[in-house]
């Protein structure tokens, strides 16, 4: 079950008082849907950022590359963004208020159900609209709204028809203002358009990965709960490039025992969502459900990965997009989501974008970005086959040869054909160029089938995209990792795994001693030549309330110097969920810890404390 609504209340202040995030430019009211982090979160967005690494990144010897936010109109329009990354939205008349469609049929449905006097055929009905949603068209939003009567929920004023936004920021670059830009929706366009270098870089060898982490923009028509629904946000991207008549994958052996919850469409569709089913990813693969061992390889990793991060494994699945759901560049689709009092949220999703985004650029820029591939045998191969008349095509077209020779010479096998019935039929066909109608008759090119003999293979390869919400991610843990004593639920504390908690260690004092400064400098020195992040509490309130404080903001150990300090050089080491405590050397205390740290799998209280008392 996810928490209540009281609790994440009291997670949400905990939050904003201790400076995890808080509302960018508060002090001028702020701006919905942007958020600073704090300290804590700052530290614990690093922490998770070089765990993300390690996993991914130098596991999978993937390539890294860094690329602008600033992406110009052309790539985006080209890679569909400009025309389908849009959501639906309608507009109170009266007030100007916008709203999203899709959240606001989900809120009143939602409350709707909540009424002991709907039917049983209602309920359904609409609790079929809810769990299907994500896949609905305008034209279906538009209908529910108008047959549920939807009206704005604070007036209750009718609400004018739905119309489309696009999600993009737009700006201009450079002074003249002509190139037109975008803010980057997502960071993988600039890693398709070094695919030629990054292909270089791995020898030309196939399949590989790439991997950025950066910055993206969503103008959000109504951002909403905190910070799962914001406007500027951290995305983490992976694109694996591989051999589209092999997605088999060289290490699925390795997590084909790994079990996950999945959601399958099938599922989904049957009418009955609330009962997805648990299988190795190796049973999903062979069954068919997941489409091939490379998209299911990366749904294990995945898992694996949030499991590391302190996430529920109860409270993670991984759902399967409807047919009509899917991104306009996808071929299947797996989100990632996690449960929280906010619902089921997506915060990973695994795509297989198979070949789009590089055959698009490839077709727009006339750049081919293929790999090619030395066969061990020669082949021979039927295919149809353009050539130009190179006489006559230069002083027919004169400077525009080159480029019409180009274009001609990347059609397709489906467009030679139709374009060879063309010429035999009327002599002459004609094709559109940079917006010019082209003719060509049959003394300028010839098209006819052909076997040639192959050395070389030549493909676009496919995708599979790992695409990582770091944001959600990070609220996702704050909400899994939220707890209260349970002698004491006035106490809250966040119970972080070792690697991804912000600071490491406390040092506090039992009281403002003049000889206890001296002994916290010595500890402070010694943590900070070991690089453990370490917090310092001299302030003059009692011990339990120090570790309460510290305990919110989820610090797993705390060293505390009292009076048989100065007498032994002994201190009490504190372990944060149990409460439990032991005392021994600063040498000792200090090596317990950092054993802790650098081998948490391996390291326990229990078996990591010998030897202190």
């Amino acid at each position: 079950m996810s928490m209540s609504t009281s609790i994440r209340d009291t997670l949400e202040s905990t939050l904003r008082r201790r400076f995890f995030y808080t509302p960018s430019f508060e002090i001028y009211g702020g701006v919905s849907g942007l958020f600073d982090l704090g300290p804590p979160g700052c530290q614990l967005q690093n922490n998770l950022i070089q765990l993300w690494r390690e996993h991914f990144v130098m596991e999978e010897d993937m390539l890294e590359i860094d690329g602008p936010m600033l992406t110009p109109y052309d790539v985006l329009k080209t890679s569909g963004h400009v025309d389908k990354f849009t959501d639906w939205m309608c507009q109170n008349p009266k007030t100007g208020e916008y709203y999203r469609a899709d959240h606001l049929i989900e809120q009143t449905l939602k409350k709707r159900l909540l009424d002991r006097d709907v039917s049983a055929k209602d309920f359904k009905k609409m609790q079929k609209i809810l769990d299907t949603i994500d896949g609905f068209r305008g034209s279906d939003l538009n209908h529910i709204m108008q047959e549920y009567k939807i009206n704005d929920p604070v007036t209750n004023d009718v609400l004018d028809p739905l119309t489309s936004f696009n999600l993009m920021f737009r700006t201009k670059v450079g002074a003249s203002g002509q190139l037109k830009a975008f803010l980057r929706p997502e960071t993988a366009q600039g890693q398709f358009l070094n695919f030629n270098k990054l292909l270089d870089i791995n020898q030309g060898k196939i399949p590989f990965a790439s991997a950025s982490i950066g910055k993206s923009f969503r103008n959000e028509i109504s951002p909403r709960s905190g910070l799962l629904r914001v406007r500027e946000f951290l995305m983490a991207e992976i694109e694996y490039f591989v051999d589209p008549l092999d997605k088999s994958h060289p290490k699925f052996d390795e997590v084909s025992a790994e079990e996950l919850t999945l959601l399958s469409r099938q599922l989904q569709e049957s009418g009955n969502p609330q009962l997805p089913v648990k299988l190795t990813i190796g049973e999903a693969v062979k069954s068919g459900m997941v489409e091939n061992e490379t998209l299911g390889y990366f749904m294990a990793r995945v898992h694996q990965f949030l499991l590391k991060l302190g996430i529920d494994n109860n409270k993670f699945r991984f759902r399967q997009h409807l047919k009509n759901e899917m991104a306009h560049y996808a071929t299947d689709c797996w989100d990632g989501e996690l449960l929280t009092s906010y619902g089921w949220i997506e915060c990973i999703g695994c795509a297989d974008r198979a070949a789009f985004d590089l055959t698009v650029h490839s077709k727009k820029t006339g750049k081919s970005l293929m790999v090619k591939q030395r066969l061990n045998s020669p082949k021979e191969k039927i295919e149809w086959v353009l050539d130009v008349n190179k006489k006559l095509f230069g002083p027919q077209f004169k400077y525009r040869a080159k480029k019409i020779e180009s274009v001609l010479l990347r059609f397709s096998q489906e467009e030679l054909r139709s374009r060879h019935k063309e010429l035999k039929e009327g002599g002459k066909f004609t094709c559109q160029i940079d917006g010019d109608i082209v003719e060509l008759d049959d003394g300028l090119v010839s098209i006819e089938m052909r076997t040639t003999l192959q050395h070389t293979r030549e493909y676009i390869p496919n995708v599979i995209e790992p695409s990582f919400g770091l944001g959600r991610i990070i609220y996702c843990i704050f909400d899994h990792c939220f707890r209260l004593r349970a002698d004491n639920n006035a106490r809250a504390f966040f119970s972080f795994p070792l690697q991804v908690a912000p600071i490491k260690v406390l040092i506090t004092t039992i009281s403002n001693n003049e000889n206890f400064p001296s002994i916290v400098k010595e500890i402070s020195q010694i943590l900070r030549k070991r690089e453990i992040y370490f917090k310092v509490d001299d302030s003059n309130t009692s011990i339990g309330k120090k570790y309460a404080r510290n305990d919110e903001l989820g610090i797993p150990f705390g060293i505390t110097i009292d009076f048989e300090t100065l007498n032994d050089k002994t201190v009490t080491l504190r372990e944060r969920d149990s409460t439990k405590q032991v005392r021994g050397s600063v040498d000792d205390v200090i090596s317990v810890i950092d054993k802790m740290i650098r081998n948490p799998t391996e390291s326990t209280w229990d078996n990591s404390t010998v030897g202190c008392v």
